[in-house]
């Protein structure tokens, strides 16, 4: 008797919340999936209309905006944060003085929020109270820095916020790979007469792989659901020059009165995120089975 009730009490504990989570995480998937279909304006509607708001909704030139803001953030955003946390994680992985110092200061911009990041960031490079001010102030007249404002670099300033923030992550996600990589290997090619750069180009950054995958699928993930940092940043401008395809999806849903090709944003979103994550899990599991 004993037994069975040990064995029913974590399923017991275990059951609100798996209820919850098929209701309002899988259940409101579903019913997004049926909106996109629907002719849903301000507020949902029963009336099918099939694959009508897609057809719409790549027709429409915000989206082609949002969908080309999208590919150049996340290309910069990854490609910067893997550089840069690479390079940190090798830096810090020196065995340096003071490194117990210097990984929490490289960590801390990942504890704030991305509204929180996107507000200092935008004070920051505001030519009326930012750097340019301040530079200004200094007497440095000639010094000009308006990407915020600016239509084509505005992209860009979003990019940098993002990379401030998520890049002492990756170096985390770095460093903890480094750390397990064996040591003998590396004493072997030390004696070899190998030198650190060779060690590192061709023995340790290839054995990385896992966290190289790993830290691709986390940072596309933010990038693709970037919508936090956006709107407090520049809140989608200067016009719609840093749309993105959850700012998109928000303005048409909420503001525009266009559920149902809302609804048909979300859905795309979705299916990027798991195109990303689906054969990230696939491999894990190959490489699981393997072990």
């Amino acid at each position: 008797m004993l037994d069975r009730i040990r064995d029913w009490v974590p399923r017991i504990v275990l059951a609100p919340s798996f209820l919850l989570v098929l209701i309002f995480v899988y259940g409101f998937i579903v019913y997004t999936g049926y909106l996109s279909m629907t002719n849903s304006r301000m507020l949902p509607s029963d009336e099918w209309i099939g694959l009508s708001n897609y057809v719409k909704l790549f027709k429409l030139r915000h989206w082609g905006t949002a969908l080309t803001n999208l590919g150049v953030f996340s290309f910069l955003y990854i490609a910067i944060c893997t550089l840069l946390g690479l390079l940190l994680a090798i830096f810090l992985d020196q065995k340096i003085r003071g490194e117990g110092v210097l990984r929490p200061i490289y960590l801390y911009p990942m504890a704030l929020s991305f509204i929180v990041t996107g507000i200092a960031w935008k004070w920051f490079l505001d030519p009326g109270i930012g750097l340019e001010a301040t530079l200004h102030s200094w007497g440095w007249e000639s010094f000009h820095f308006n990407w915020i404002k600016d239509r084509n670099m505005a992209i860009y300033t979003v990019v940098m916020a993002a990379v401030w923030q998520s890049s002492g992550f990756v170096m985390a996600m770095f460093l903890a790979g480094l750390r397990g990589v064996d040591t003998e290997i590396i004493r072997a090619a030390e004696m070899d007469g190998a030198s650190q750069g060779t060690i590192y180009r061709k023995i340790i950054i290839p054995m990385m792989r896992p966290v190289f995958l790993s830290s691709f699928v986390v940072l596309a993930h933010l990038a693709i659901k970037a919508y936090d940092l956006v709107v407090a940043l520049t809140g989608g401008g200067p016009g719609r020059a840093t749309e993105m395809p959850a700012t998109f999806m928000y303005s048409y849903t909420f503001t525009r009165n266009q559920m149902g090709v809302g609804a048909s944003s979300a859905i795309i979103m979705m299916i990027m995120i798991f195109s990303i994550i689906v054969p990230y899990l696939y491999s894990e599991m190959r490489s699981g089975d393997k072990r």
